[in-house]
């Protein structure tokens, strides 16, 4: 055999050699990354064999809270209401019926977030989630009807301008109003954490439905006390002044829920959290698409990826389970990923000449 011939065989052999090494080496990574990734995997069966207890302990949070929330504007519209017929005072009571409304919107709350934590079924095959955002819809209307009437009744009484049939109050009158705005104020950061705590937007708006309340027993608190200063007109200005505050969170609360009805992509940061994720998984050469979309408080994740064309499709799609476990494992709200495999442009060898 001539020399020359000889080494083009054994350059040509060589270069196999390289090229089958290296076919191994990156099989025996991807092999080695899928007893990595076990912890993940177990993580990920476990979360979602905890994801029905995760409803219901979501739903406990709410159902605690709420029942706290009856409670204490059942005790608020009692005081609130012998107070005013008590002291003469009309801003009082209207104040109390305003509380005893307040159980109608947490009844509310409770219907949304129950209908909302049910599990997936034939008719709701993606979950009831947005029930909630329906919920929150509903009492952000409530709470606006609420602003418009208190806006209503205060330009009616500056339009008469006649406020010489007005009785000035007792001072029982001030008192329950000081107590109503102490404890709807403590109301409104009570629920307002639990909302925080468990993502809830339907707890998030009954809590501004308590602030509300709270606003309300302010302008009654300024109605009393300058009915007893002799300035009754403060009562009016000050409910114009608190309608406005009422519609701007009910309208933010609207929109909040809305958003989260229409498919409203996630933000940055959370955008950058799941590309953190994806690219931390070995085997994973470039993100080619990304898309994010909330589904009431949850969110839906679609992702292409890029790896390598030449590896075996099990082991393709070894790579895209990783990266499926660790976008729901590494991120609480994400309810479900799509996870699709584009072949790159870089096969085993390309960069040998």
């Amino acid at each position: 055999m001539p020399r020359s011939t000889a080494r083009t065989l054994y350059i040509t052999a060589q270069y196999h050699i390289r090229a089958y090494k290296k076919q191994v080496l990156i099989i025996k990574k991807t092999n080695d990354n899928l007893t990595e990734p076990r912890k993940s995997a177990v993580a990920y069966a476990g979360r979602k064999n905890d994801e029905a207890e995760h409803a219901k302990a979501r739903t406990r949070v709410v159902f605690r809270v709420s029942a706290v929330s009856i409670a204490v504007n059942l005790l608020l519209t009692a005081f609130k209401l012998f107070a005013g017929i008590f002291a003469h005072s009309m801003a009082m009571v209207s104040d109390a019926v305003h509380s005893a409304s307040d159980v109608f919107s947490t009844f509310i709350v409770m219907i949304g977030v129950k209908i909302g934590g049910k599990a997936s079924d034939s008719n709701h095959q993606y979950g009831h989630e947005r029930f909630e955002c329906v919920a929150a819809i509903v009492l952000a209307v409530v709470l606006a009807g609420t602003g418009v009437g208190l806006g209503y009744g205060g330009i009616k009484t500056l339009a008469g301008g006649d406020y010489s049939s007005l009785v000035a109050p007792k001072l029982l009158a001030l008192i329950a109003a000081a107590v109503s705005i102490a404890v709807k104020e403590s109301m409104f950061w009570y629920t307002r954490a639990a909302a925080k705590k468990i993502n809830s937007s339907a707890l998030k708006a009954d809590a501004w439905h308590h602030r509300s309340d709270a606003l309300s027993s302010v302008g009654a608190f300024i109605g009393v006390l300058g009915a007893k200063l002799g300035v009754p007109v403060l009562d009016p200005v000050a409910s114009l002044l608190i309608c406005v505050f009422i519609l701007k969170a009910a309208v933010s609360i609207f929109l909040d829920a809305v958003r989260k009805m229409t498919d409203e992509a996630c933000d940055k940061e959370t955008c950058d959290r799941i590309i953190a994720l994806v690219e931390s998984e070995d085997g994973v050469e470039d993100i080619d698409k990304l898309l994010t979309r909330k589904f009431g408080d949850r969110i839906y994740v679609e992702v292409e990826i890029s790896v390598c064309g030449d590896i075996p499709l099990r082991d393709a799609h070894s790579i895209a389970q990783r990266v499926h476990n660790s976008i729901e494992v590494g991120i609480r709200e994400v309810k479900h990923v799509t996870v699709h495999v584009n072949p790159s442009d870089h096969p085993i060898g390309g960069d040998e000449e």
